[in-house]
This record gives C-alpha cells, sequence and structure tokens, in this order.
C-alpha cells in the first residue's frame, strides 16, 4: 500500500539513505522530505508529478457552462471557471464524445473563453477521488513521485558533485518508463483530420480526433 512513508522510504532508498521508522522522526533526511513534500497534491511533489504527463489513473471529464457572473467586455462571449482540481489540461472539445475539438477559446487567468456557451473539458485532477488518492497509482507512477522527491533532497545527503544531475536521470528514466505503461491504457489517438479530408469523407465538420493532447 502506497503512502506517503512508503514514498518517503522510497526515495531515501534512491539516496542510499536508511529508512524513516515514522513520519514524526527526528532526522534531517525527513525535514528535508516534508519541505519537498509540500502539501502534496494539491502544491508539492505529487503535484508536480501529476503536472507531469496525462495519467489515465488521474483523468476527469466534465461539462463546464458558462459563469454567468462573468461577462467578457469584448472578443469571446463567454467565460468559463476553471476547476480547482485541475493540475493539466488534456483536452477540449464542442462534443461529449470529444470527436469535434475546441479550437477557437483562450485561456486566461483560470478562465477559459469562448463563443459557445457549453463546453468539454478533459483534464488531470488532484482531487482525492483522482490523482490525489493513492490506491489509483499503479506502481510506474509511485517510482515517478519517489523519484521526484529523491532529486529534490539528494544533493543535501549525499556526497558528490553530480548528485543532482544522477538523480535527475532516474527521475527522468522513471517518467518515460511511467508514460510509456500509462499509454497502453488509453484508446489509440488520431490527429485532427483537415478540412480537405473531411470534404472528401463528405462530412466537413466531422473529425477523427479524441479530444486529447499529445
Amino acid at each position: 500500500m502506497t503512502t506517503q512513508l512508503s514514498l518517503y522510504n522510497g526515495a531515501l532508498r534512491l539516496c542510499k539513505e536508511r529508512k524513516l521508522a515514522s513520519l514524526s522522526e527526528n532526522r534531517e533526511p525527513r525535514r528535508l522530505l516534508d519541505d519537498a513534500w509540500g502539501a502534496g497534491a494539491t502544491g508539492g511533489a505529487v503535484k508536480a508529478c501529476l503536472q507531469a504527463g496525462q495519467w489515465t489513473f488521474a483523468t476527469r471529464t466534465s461539462q463546464a457552462d458558462a459563469t454567468p457572473s462573468v461577462e467578457p467586455s469584448f472578443g469571446y462571449r463567454y467565460a468559463f471557471n476553471q476547476p480547482e482540481d485541475m493540475v493539466r489540461v488534456t483536452g477540449v472539445a464542442m462534443d461529449q464524445y470529444f470527436t469535434e475539438p475546441l479550437l477557437q477559446y483562450t485561456d486566461e487567468r483560470g478562465y477559459w473563453y469562448c463563443d459557445l456557451p457549453t463546453i468539454y473539458v478533459r483534464y488531470v485532477s488532484n482531487d482525492t477521488s483522482y490523482g490525489g488518492d493513492m490506491s489509483l497509482w499503479p506502481e510506474s507512477f509511485v517510482k515517478v513521485v519517489e523519484a521526484y522527491l529523491a532529486r529534490e533532497v539528494g544533493p543535501n545527503l549525499m556526497q558528490g558533485s553530480r548528485v543532482f544531475e544522477e538523480l535527475n536521470a532516474v527521475y527522468e528514466k522513471f517518467l518515460k518508463e511511467a508514460k510509456s505503461v500509462d499509454a497502453m491504457n488509453s484508446p489509440t489517438k488520431f490527429a485532427p483530420a483537415g478540412s480537405w479530408v473531411r470534404a472528401r469523407s463528405g462530412n466537413p465538420n466531422r473529425s477523427r480526433w479524441n479530444g486529447q493532447f499529445n
């Protein structure tokens, strides 16, 4: 079972340090890890790792309706509040099946603006029922978080001038592997069909794009 303590000890293992017995143990490694951990999924190590990929276990899809209290003074007609649990957008579409990507919109200061009253958004969430739920994490993502923590605290715990570079290489390796594993959980992705191709197919409005960004 993945816990904050198990993640700390995974990071310490990469740093060749003795593991912690508890999260209250009075040792320098624990204090350094606490600083790196921050607020976890909402403002620390976990959130940073969630932002690093389009993780299927943390993906959430929602319908967004225009915010009535916000009226743009010019340009796009409608404004939409962005979800508080969103750490990374993976797709914005005009339909609930994400077959028609929304291309005409802007992202400014916590709002989306466009000319449609309703849009559909797919995003990586740090909510406790999504990315913030450690029980949903695959082992490959657990290794990413451990390596991230090790990279953050390692230079203060280990000897050598290239400690950060070495631990960063481990983090990048685990991140690449985790993304590869996660990609196998996703359906095949197609690029948006061009207007010429759509016209040739007999439906100029139809697109085979699945609403996700690479």
